[in-house]
């Protein structure tokens, strides 16, 4: 009788054991469950903007430039808006500047060489072509800034992003 009733003892503290972990697992799943939902941090509206080739890809950005030969070069300007609302009157600002300046901050402070303007809904894009020639040899830093308007005056301000190409310009005369 001895026998029988160890062995019903152990078969208990194995089965007291099981039932205590899969109470610790369900427990702890709750209260990660918990945790997650309450305190996980709210997703953060933004408006991104990235650039494409001429072919639509992420690949072949224009590098090198022969001015009055090969002087000018195309790249699709894209803007998606993740705010939460339209962003009515949206801005790409184009400018170049020699890349041996010594202020190379941004947003540029520089004029525009060209400027798009369009609405963008939420949860959308929208594109535009930028044409940009440079003529004069030199390194080039060309920028596409992203200027969006503040809700409370309308004013467009620089969102803080903005893509960037290097140019070289080699000479077209040996």
């Amino acid at each position: 009788m001895e026998k029988v009733s160890g062995n019903l003892n152990g078969k208990s503290s194995q089965s007291v054991f099981v039932v205590s972990v899969a109470i610790a697992i369900v427990l702890a799943s709750v209260l990660l469950g918990t945790y997650y939902v309450a305190l996980r941090p709210a997703g953060s509206e933004y408006a991104t903007i990235y650039l494409l080739d001429s072919h639509q890809r992420g690949t072949d950005y224009p590098e090198f430039l022969v001015a009055d030969v090969n002087s000018t070069f195309s790249v699709y300007v894209v803007v998606e808006n993740h705010m939460g609302y339209t962003l009515n009157g949206t801005q790409v600002q184009v400018k170049a500047v020699n890349s041996n300046s010594v202020n190379l901050e941004f947003p540029l402070d520089v004029n525009a060489t060209q400027t798009f303007e369009g609405t963008v809904d939420e949860g959308k894009t929208w594109e535009s072509i930028a044409t940009v020639t440079l003529n004069q040899p030199g390194n080039y830093l060309v920028g596409f800034e992203l200027w969006l308007p503040d809700g409370a005056t309308g004013e467009r301000a620089f969102s803080g992003e903005v893509c960037v190409l290097n140019i070289e310009v080699a000479t077209g005369t040996p």
